[in-house]
Protein backbone atom coordinates (compact mmCIF):
# COMPACT_ATOMS: atom_id res chain seq x y z
CA UNK A 1 0.00 0.00 0.00
CA UNK A 2 1.43 3.33 -1.06
CA UNK A 3 -0.26 5.94 1.05
CA UNK A 4 -1.93 5.22 4.35
CA UNK A 5 -5.45 6.31 5.20
CA UNK A 6 -4.17 9.39 7.04
CA UNK A 7 -2.31 10.57 3.92
CA UNK A 8 -5.35 9.87 1.74
CA UNK A 9 -7.55 11.89 4.12
CA UNK A 10 -5.02 14.74 4.26
CA UNK A 11 -4.78 14.98 0.46
CA UNK A 12 -8.55 14.89 0.01
CA UNK A 13 -9.45 17.29 2.83
CA UNK A 14 -6.47 19.53 3.59
CA UNK A 15 -4.19 19.79 0.55
CA UNK A 16 -6.39 22.16 -1.44
CA UNK A 17 -9.12 22.06 -4.04
CA UNK A 18 -7.31 22.64 -7.35
CA UNK A 19 -6.54 19.28 -8.91
CA UNK A 20 -4.59 18.95 -12.15
CA UNK A 21 -5.68 15.68 -13.77
CA UNK A 22 -2.94 14.45 -16.09
CA UNK A 23 -4.41 12.36 -18.89
CA UNK A 24 -7.90 13.88 -18.68
CA UNK A 25 -9.55 14.30 -22.08
CA UNK A 26 -13.12 14.58 -23.32
CA UNK A 27 -13.22 10.80 -23.95
CA UNK A 28 -16.12 9.68 -21.76
CA UNK A 29 -14.92 6.06 -21.93
CA UNK A 30 -11.70 6.81 -20.03
CA UNK A 31 -11.57 6.46 -16.25
CA UNK A 32 -10.14 9.97 -15.86
CA UNK A 33 -13.36 11.48 -17.21
CA UNK A 34 -15.57 9.88 -14.56
CA UNK A 35 -13.10 10.42 -11.72
CA UNK A 36 -12.89 14.11 -12.60
CA UNK A 37 -16.68 14.33 -12.41
CA UNK A 38 -16.65 12.82 -8.92
CA UNK A 39 -13.93 15.24 -7.80
CA UNK A 40 -16.01 18.16 -9.07
CA UNK A 41 -19.09 16.87 -7.23
CA UNK A 42 -17.02 17.01 -4.04
CA UNK A 43 -15.99 20.63 -4.65
CA UNK A 44 -12.66 20.19 -6.39
CA UNK A 45 -11.60 22.34 -9.34
CA UNK A 46 -10.40 19.92 -12.01
CA UNK A 47 -7.78 21.15 -14.50
CA UNK A 48 -7.30 18.88 -17.54
CA UNK A 49 -3.68 18.19 -18.57
CA UNK A 50 -3.48 16.47 -21.93
CA UNK A 51 -1.54 17.04 -25.17
CA UNK A 52 -4.84 17.88 -26.93
CA UNK A 53 -5.49 20.70 -24.41
CA UNK A 54 -9.24 20.19 -24.57
CA UNK A 55 -11.80 21.90 -22.37
CA UNK A 56 -13.29 19.17 -20.17
CA UNK A 57 -16.06 19.52 -17.56
CA UNK A 58 -16.06 23.27 -18.23
CA UNK A 59 -12.36 23.73 -17.43
CA UNK A 60 -9.68 24.84 -19.90
CA UNK A 61 -7.10 22.17 -20.60
CA UNK A 62 -3.32 22.59 -20.74
CA UNK A 63 -0.69 20.57 -22.60
CA UNK A 64 1.52 20.17 -19.51
CA UNK A 65 1.67 21.02 -15.84
CA UNK A 66 4.22 23.74 -16.61
CA UNK A 67 1.69 25.41 -18.95
CA UNK A 68 -0.88 25.94 -16.17
CA UNK A 69 -0.65 29.66 -15.29
CA UNK A 70 -1.73 29.23 -11.67
CA UNK A 71 -0.90 27.04 -8.69
CA UNK A 72 -2.24 23.52 -8.41
CA UNK A 73 -2.66 21.72 -5.11
CA UNK A 74 -2.83 18.09 -6.17
CA UNK A 75 -1.68 16.34 -9.34
CA UNK A 76 -3.78 13.27 -10.17
CA UNK A 77 -1.97 11.02 -12.64
CA UNK A 78 -3.73 8.89 -15.28
CA UNK A 79 -0.76 7.85 -17.41
CA UNK A 80 1.14 4.58 -17.74
CA UNK A 81 3.51 3.75 -14.90
CA UNK A 82 6.54 4.18 -17.17
CA UNK A 83 5.58 7.84 -17.74
CA UNK A 84 4.24 8.60 -14.28
CA UNK A 85 7.60 9.27 -12.61
CA UNK A 86 8.28 12.18 -14.94
CA UNK A 87 4.87 13.61 -14.12
CA UNK A 88 5.58 13.31 -10.39
CA UNK A 89 8.84 15.20 -10.90
CA UNK A 90 6.96 17.93 -12.82
CA UNK A 91 4.39 18.12 -10.00
CA UNK A 92 7.14 18.67 -7.43
CA UNK A 93 8.72 21.34 -9.67
CA UNK A 94 5.29 23.01 -10.06
CA UNK A 95 4.95 23.24 -6.27
CA UNK A 96 2.05 20.82 -5.85
CA UNK A 97 1.28 19.81 -2.28
CA UNK A 98 0.43 16.23 -3.26
CA UNK A 99 0.67 13.69 -6.07
CA UNK A 100 -1.89 10.94 -6.60
CA UNK A 101 -1.19 7.96 -8.90
CA UNK A 102 -4.37 6.20 -9.98
CA UNK A 103 -5.19 2.51 -9.67
CA UNK A 104 -2.57 0.46 -11.46
CA UNK A 105 -0.06 3.33 -11.66
CA UNK A 106 3.01 2.43 -9.60
CA UNK A 107 6.56 3.81 -9.65
CA UNK A 108 8.38 3.15 -6.39
CA UNK A 109 11.34 5.37 -7.32
CA UNK A 110 9.00 8.28 -8.07
CA UNK A 111 7.22 7.66 -4.77
CA UNK A 112 10.54 7.84 -2.90
CA UNK A 113 11.66 11.00 -4.76
CA UNK A 114 8.34 12.76 -4.23
CA UNK A 115 8.17 11.92 -0.52
CA UNK A 116 11.84 12.95 -0.10
CA UNK A 117 10.90 16.33 -1.59
CA UNK A 118 8.33 16.74 1.19
CA UNK A 119 5.31 16.18 -1.05
CA UNK A 120 2.50 13.85 0.03
CA UNK A 121 1.86 10.97 -2.33
CA UNK A 122 -0.54 8.09 -2.86
CA UNK A 123 -0.17 5.37 -5.49
CA UNK A 124 -2.46 2.68 -6.85
CA UNK A 125 -5.62 4.16 -5.33
CA UNK A 126 -8.53 6.15 -6.70
CA UNK A 127 -9.83 9.40 -5.16
CA UNK A 128 -13.30 8.71 -6.57
CA UNK A 129 -13.40 5.58 -4.39
CA UNK A 130 -11.81 7.23 -1.35
CA UNK A 131 -13.55 10.63 -1.20
CA UNK A 132 -17.11 9.34 -0.61
CA UNK A 133 -15.80 7.34 2.37
CA UNK A 134 -14.84 10.62 4.05
CA UNK A 135 -18.33 12.11 3.85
Amino acid sequence: MYGDDATVRKILTESGDTWAVVGLSSNRQRAAYGVAQVLQRFGKRVVPVHPKTETVHGEQGYASLADIPFDVDVVDVFVNSDLAGGVADEAVAKGAKAVWFQLGVVDEDAYARTRAAGVDMVMDRCPAIEIPRLA
